[in-house]
């Protein structure tokens, strides 16, 4: 690369992670705002579980819509943080908003997991709420902002403090540890007993899960925070250079790479062997899943930072700035379904054909894949 070509890359990655700050923090401290979390929803038989903007573990029975909420996460005092905010404080300098909670609960047997902004990672009884375990047992760790990966009764998840931290899920015991140059701020994926994960160092790793030991790494042109997506042993991740590339799943080599206006933050989905990968650029590319090759592309007009969700053969896209749209794979018609006008930056969930999705004002919004119709939203609010 030529060095015009690395100043680009370089001012990409500093504007990125400007970007990222102001969204994690809400301008830092400059007007008193907290981290603000976005956490997905993660369905197990017929409950959704969520994180809340009060810092909370909810649980959302999905057959009449009863709920449970766990303590909240507890906040702590401790220096240091982005732009000078006390990275555990939750409620940010001063703010009164709960613990930020921006990964998506995990669900391994009777426990249901998650990992808050104050450096701690909780285990809830699935029926209960009540509390299991928590990690570390004291203190607490830099923040966590990427959501928890489980496989084979392991817990994953990668910390501000550039580390990969490995659990035993039924117990909470650290298994192992593996340290990054830089900050982990995106979920793991794991397939076939190799964890992949990405850090601001610009590599991709994969580690053997069992116990830590480096299989591969991968370095991109620019800092990586995106969740993997795992198909037919390909591993598909966004970077801040704009690329989304493939790389084998086995020994890392690049398959392919696509460019685009944008970096890709959200999580693809694959349907029929077509990858539908969402950028920052408002646009939704349609690529072959063996050669990368852009098929298609639809323009949203608004960044799209969430994972989309899939029903069938509707795939629901909701952008940045609250507007949802269906895209049906088979005739190519997308549609406006809603505009919320509200920011959605965590990813959709669906079941039974519903899509959920968790907005800033602490309701869950409900739509029907596949009519298009807007159900009545869900508050995540409790009531103390």
């Amino acid at each position: 690369m030529n060095l015009k070509g690395k100043w680009r890359v370089g001012r990409l990655v500093l504007l990125a992670i400007l970007v990222l700050a102001v969204l994690l923090v809400g301008f830092g401290c400059v007007k008193g705002l907290a981290p603000i979390g976005w956490s997905g929803g993660n369905v197990s038989g017929d409950t959704l579980f969520v994180g809340s903007k009060e810092g909370r573990l909810v649980a959302i029975n999905l057959s009449d819509e009863s709920r449970l909420w766990a303590e909240p996460l507890k906040k702590v005092s401790q220096g240091g943080g982005l732009f000078g905010c006390s990275p555990a404080m939750g409620g940010g300098c001063g703010g009164s908003a709960g613990v930020a909670i921006y990964g998506t609960p995990v669900v391994v047997g009777e426990l249901v997991f998650i990992a808050g902004y104050n450096g701690k990672i909780y285990a809830y009884n699935i029926e209960t709420l009540g509390l299991r375990w928590v990690y570390p047992r004291e203190n607490n760790l830099k923040p966590f902002v990427g959501g928890l990966a489980a496989y084979d009764g392991k817990l994953y998840i990668g910390n501000e403090d550039g580390k990969i931290y490995a659990l035993d899920a039924a117990t909470g015991d650290n298994l192992w540890e593996f340290q990054t140059d830089d900050k982990v701020w995106g979920t793991p994926a794991v397939h076939e007993g190799v964890l992949i994960v990405s850090s601001f160092d610009n590599k991709l790793y994969a580690l053997n899960a069992a116990d830590g030991s480096l299989k591969w790494d991968f370095t991109a042109e620019g800092s990586i925070i995106a969740t993997p997506l795992v198909y037919n042993d390909v591993v598909y991740i966004g970077s801040f250079d704009r690329n989304l590339y493939a790389l084998n799943i086995f020994d890392g080599s690049l398959k392919w790479k696509f460019t685009g206006e944008n970096w890709f933050w959200a999580e693809p989905v694959v349907v029929d062997d077509v990858i539908y990968a969402p950028c920052l650029d408002g646009k939704i590319y349609l690529l072959k899943v063996a050669n990368g090759a852009n098929i298609d592309e639809y323009d949203l007009d608004s960044p799209v930072s969430s994972k989309p969700a899939v029903v069938g053969n509707t795939i629901i896209f909701a952008t940045r700035a609250g507007v949802i749209y269906s895209l049906n794979t088979v005739n190519g018609e997308i549609l406006q379904l809603a505009d919320f006008e509200q920011d959605v930056d965590g990813p959709l969930a669906a079941h039974d054909g519903i899509v959920y999705i968790h907005m800033q004002d602490m309701s869950l919004q409900r739509i029907n894949a596949e009519s298009g119709a807007i159900l009545r939203s869900v508050s995540l609010e409790s009531q103390n």
